[in-house]
């Protein structure tokens, strides 16, 4: 169908902004929040140094979550991108094993692999019926044991100059954390202003009436779950890069790590609302929570607990919005 045939969507869209800037400007209030709170705890919470490395920090946590903004606007969610980011880890370091020769096209075909399995887990969910929790849950179990089959240990290494994927600078600013926010920029163009991000929209916003409007509804999820895998595959290795090895375990908590953003972000895990915008901002609000989390002294298992907390207040105030809106 063609573009013009979606005036509702594009009103609907409009809308929407209002209460978009309310769930924007919640996050942004949280983070200065933290930030002032943090500066009140220790001195060296604020400065540049600091802030620059919370910058550079949330790179692979805004990476994966990008994709994940994409399957939850849909009104999907893809669990087996922690799993996915460990298995590619691994099999990029491993096989470059520090061969420089070997950089491209090992990077290319992980990337490939990674848009192959988000297009299986679409088909999956188009094809089967199949609800994408189940799908992308079992498609996580298959490629955690693909990884642990594959090694038990970290493996392989990157040639030097691959870190600075993770650790470039230009003008002490993190070149990786840039480029990423270059691509949500990008991709929040995409979603707003072309006919392709109408259709996400409107998919999430209510499927059977899409489905009955004629839009290409199978199509555009599984692009949708192609591109998690895509991200998932750059976040592996940007890991690959930050770490220098590849590790079985490397994805295990970004499963959940990557729908926190996502909804503090302000995107509905019922899907047809929010943005890609959010979860940078709902990246960066983690990032800076952790740092603070870490000037405390605070363990990392404490603070999964405290970001599946996050999560639970997240998802109730802004359903209670929804509600009252």
């Amino acid at each position: 169908m063609s573009a013009t045939a979606l005036p509702d969507t594009k009103s609907q869209t409009r809308r929407r902004v209002p209460e978009q800037v309310i769930r924007l400007g919640i996050v942004i209030i949280l983070i200065l929040a933290i930030g002032i709170l943090g500066c009140t705890v220790t001195n060296r919470f604020g400065t540049t140094r600091n802030i620059l490395n919370i910058y550079e920090q949330s790179t692979d946590l805004a990476l994966v979550s990008l994709g994940q903004t994409l399957a939850v606007l849909t009104g999907g969610i893809d669990l087996s991108v922690g799993s996915m980011i460990s298995l590619l880890s691994v099999l990029t370091s491993g096989l470059i094993n520090s061969n420089g020769d070997l950089v491209i096209p090992v990077c290319a075909g992980v990337i490939l692999l990674g848009l192959v399995i988000g297009i299986i887990n679409g088909l999956g969910i188009v094809v089967l019926r199949v609800h994408p929790l189940i799908v992308t849950l079992g498609m996580g179990a298959i490629l955690q044991g693909a990884a642990l089959l594959y090694t038990l240990a970290p493996v392989g290494g990157v040639p030097d100059g691959f870190d600075y994927l993770a650790y470039g600078r230009l003008f002490d600013i993190s070149v990786g954390a840039t480029i990423c926010v270059a691509i949500y920029l990008l991709a929040s163009l995409l979603l707003r202003r072309t006919t392709t991000g109408r259709y996400i929209y409107a998919i999430g916003d209510d499927r059977p009436a899409a489905v009955l409007l004629g839009l290409p509804v199978r199509r555009t999820i599984v692009l949708v779950y192609a591109l998690s895998g895509f991200f998932a595959a750059v976040t592996a290795i940007y890991l690959v890069a930050r770490f220098g090895t590849g590790q079985p375990y490397a994805g295990a908590n970004y499963t959940l790590a990557s729908v926190t953003p996502v909804v503090v972000g302000g995107t509905m895990l019922s899907g047809g609302r929010g943005g890609v915008i959010g979860t940078l901002l709902g990246a960066y609000l983690i990032a800076l929570l952790n740092n603070f989390l870490n000037f405390l002294h605070v363990s990392s298992e404490v603070q999964l607990v405290v970001q599946g907390l996050i999560i639970m207040l997240a998802v109730s105030v802004y359903r209670e919005r929804r509600r009252l809106a």
